[in-house]
């Protein structure tokens, strides 16, 4: 019963089975509900959440890894809680949205540090951390460039 509800919530319902990508399905489907979701908006609805799904997250994706190995790639529900932080008290607009699960899959990727020495954390801290910490990054990316944006502009050739 155990592994059944590792399973569940490891792979956020499923969507670590998908196929081809299954941390940018999930990093999707998060950056999805936050945008249509405005209580996600909330501090005081989305720290104590983020809290219980990191919780739940390490439990999770330590059943997991008995099962599939380490750091197993249907374990997406570090990518829901990194993509959340990544959009953790910024506006509810689709170009956030958009901007927010571009910037956490690159960090996510790319992993700089200290993303790639969590990542060889033990166990499910490994897991969790690192996207967490690739949330963090994206969401001061973010909030640099809506920082910049402003000050950009784009020349647009006027019909005659």
């Amino acid at each position: 019963m155990n592994s059944f509800f590792a399973r569940v919530i490891g792979s956020c319902g499923g969507l670590g089975f998908v196929p081809a990508a299954p941390g940018t399905v999930t990093s999707f489907a998060a950056a999805l509900v936050y945008l249509f979701v405005p209580a996600l908006g909330r501090i005081e609805v989305m720290v104590p959440l983020l809290v219980v799904v990191f919780l739940l997250g390490l439990w999770a994706s330590g059943e997991m890894e008995k099962i599939y190995g380490h750091d197993p790639s249907q374990v997406t529900v570090d990518e829901l809680a990194g993509q959340w932080i990544a959009l953790l008290l910024l506006p509810h607009d689709w170009l956030v949205a958009l901007l927010g699960f571009a910037a956490f899959r690159l960090f996510d990727i790319v992993k700089p540090e200290p993303v790639d020495s969590a990542q060889r954390l033990p166990g499910a801290w490994g897991v969790m951390v690192d996207d967490v910490l690739a949330g963090v990054y994206a969401n001061l990316s973010v909030r640099i460039v809506l920082w910049l944006l402003p000050y950009v502009s784009v020349a647009v050739p006027l019909q005659n």
